[in-house]
Formats: structure tokens, C-alpha cells, sequence
């Protein structure tokens, strides 16, 4: 199941979209939303779950109350091709290359992606959801614990691997297998200290 079900991350994602923020200045840690618990957005309201508080949002609030409001907003902001942008690097959306067969690559949206797989444009009230892991976006549980590990590490990524060692019964000889360190993502030690805090205030 964690390399072959794709499922909406969900509120697993938010980190992600604040980090995203953060790196293209979209946002601030400081910059407050109003979470009036419903963001109306094309004539379409998107809601908040019954037991979200609301009111004002910094970005730590954000995470720590899991704010749709904020996340919703803040996909409305960034587009969709932005947030594709700052997500694929995590990894989300593509095979993290574990030593298991059948991993799938789940989906990572895009414009592009919707007009060559859909054969249809991107309408702007799609982008919203996208904000709290929703809409589109389905990933492994495998790329969702890999994006978080990445992000835990400062931006080092690591390829996930099973097998620590193989040994060979006839020969008795063995081969360790260590783990391959991926390009890391350029991510500022400010911005990783804000979402990494805010994740301990959950």
C-alpha cells in the first residue's frame, strides 16, 4: 500500500505549500491571514472542518491549527505551475526509486499535465484545493513520508532503501548496500527552522 495506493495527502501537505511560500516570497512567517473559516473563491465557497477556530493566521498558527483558509489563499497565490514547481523537487509525484518492485508515481499536477493528459485547460478554481493537499494532488505514503524526511533534513534528499545487506549463502560473502544521497534542494536554514518549529507546535 505505500508504494502502490495514491491518495490526496491532505493536511500532510500544508508544511510542504508553507515552505513553498517561503521560498518564492509569497509569503512571510509574519504575514496574517484572516481564517474566516470559509474562502469564497468564483462563486464557490471552499470550507474548513467544523472543529477549525479560525481568526487571525501567521504562517506558525497555520500549521499548528491546520488552516484551510490560509492554505486555500495561499494556493491562489502561488498557481498551480508554482506549486508544481516547488513540490517536484520533494519528490512528490514521481517514483523514489525504493529497491521494491511496482512503486507507482502517483500525480503531481500541472497545466501542462491537465492539457496533455485531460486534453483540457486549467480553470483557476482547481488551484485552490491544491492548498491543503486535495483536488489533483495524489501521492504515495512512501513520497509523503520521503518529502518530510527531506525537509526534516534540511533539504538532503536520500533514496529510501529495504535492504541494508545481501549475503550470499554459497560464497558467505557480503554486500552492504548504503544509502544514495540524492541532489539536495537549495532550502534556507531560516525557512526550514519556522515550518520545523511550527510542526513541533502540533
Amino acid at each position: 500500500r505505500a508504494l502502490r495506493g495514491t491518495y490526496p495527502p491532505g493536511s500532510t501537505y500544508k508544511p510542504f505549500m508553507a515552505l513553498g511560500a517561503l521560498n518564492t516570497g509569497a509569503r512571510t512567517p509574519d504575514t496574517i491571514v484572516n481564517d474566516t473559516l470559509v474562502y469564497s473563491f468564483g462563486g464557490r465557497n471552499f470550507g474548513s472542518p467544523e472543529n477549525e477556530r479560525g481568526g487571525a493566521m501567521n504562517m506558525r498558527r497555520s500549521i499548528v491549527e491546520s488552516s484551510n483558509v490560509y492554505y486555500y489563499s495561499l494556493a491562489h497565490l502561488m498557481g498551480v505551475d508554482t506549486i508544481h514547481a516547488q513540490m517536484a523537487p520533494l519528490g512528490l509525484g514521481q517514483r523514489t526509486g525504493i529497491d521494491l518492485p511496482g512503486e507507482v508515481t502517483g500525480l503531481l499536477p500541472s497545466m501542462a499535465w491537465k492539457e496533455k493528459a485531460l486534453k483540457q485547460k486549467w480553470f483557476p478554481g482547481e488551484t485552490i484545493s491544491l492548498g491543503i493537499g486535495q483536488g489533483y494532488n495524489t501521492f504515495t505514503m512512501l513520497q509523503v513520508a520521503s518529502a518530510t524526511a527531506t525537509l526534516v533534513a534540511g533539504g538532503q534528499r536520500y533514496r529510501p532503501r529495504l535492504v541494508r545487506e545481501i549475503e550470499d549463502h554459497v560464497t558467505h560473502t557480503r554486500e552492504r548496500r548504503s544509502g544514495e544521497a540524492l541532489p539536495p534542494i537549495p532550502y534556507k536554514p531560516e525557512h526550514i527552522a519556522v515550518v520545523k518549529e511550527a510542526l513541533h507546535g502540533v
